[in-house]
């Protein structure tokens, strides 16, 4: 299972969170732990660089892109290569909805359409669509045609 999926901006505040069967009183932790973790290594990262870490049994893959960190945590089948597809089709979501790697302010005014892409990516922390273009399609909340 996807256990969460956060975007941070650089000073560590959470722009998006999606948890899926975490309970409410353990957020707080993975959201701190998170945000140490990408300031200790993401500091001088490359755009769409991959990091992989493990804690209490469970994968996070993290990357910075553009001014935002993005970070991917799973369990059980979801192990660092099926996070590893994860972001990389998030990454490609948000950089086609934004049309570059983005800073903070072109992230927040793209919010609605990236919360879009991000529900048809992972649902009910589930990795459900990985091509960019279904996802494209499916976000223009039209009925899809090759179904």
């Amino acid at each position: 299972m996807l256990l969460a999926v956060l975007f941070s901006n650089s000073e560590g505040n959470i722009l998006i969170e999606r948890f899926h069967g975490v309970p409410s009183e353990e957020r707080l932790h993975w959201r701190s732990f998170l945000v140490k973790l990408g300031a200790d290594n993401l500091k001088g990262a490359k755009n769409e660089e991959l990091f992989v870490a493990s804690h209490k049994s469970v994968y996070i893959v993290y990357t910075i892109l553009g001014d935002v960190c993005i970070y991917v945590v799973g369990k059980d089948e979801y192990d660092e290569l099926a996070l590893a597809e994860a972001i990389f089709a998030i990454t490609s979501a948000v950089k086609d909805v934004c049309s570059k790697p983005p800073t903070e302010r072109i992230f927040l005014d793209k919010y609605g359409k990236i919360c879009l892409c991000l529900d048809e990516i992972v649902w009910k922390g589930m990795l459900e669509n990985t091509d960019k273009d279904r996802v494209k399609r499916l976000i223009r909340l039209k009925p899809p045609t090759d179904v």
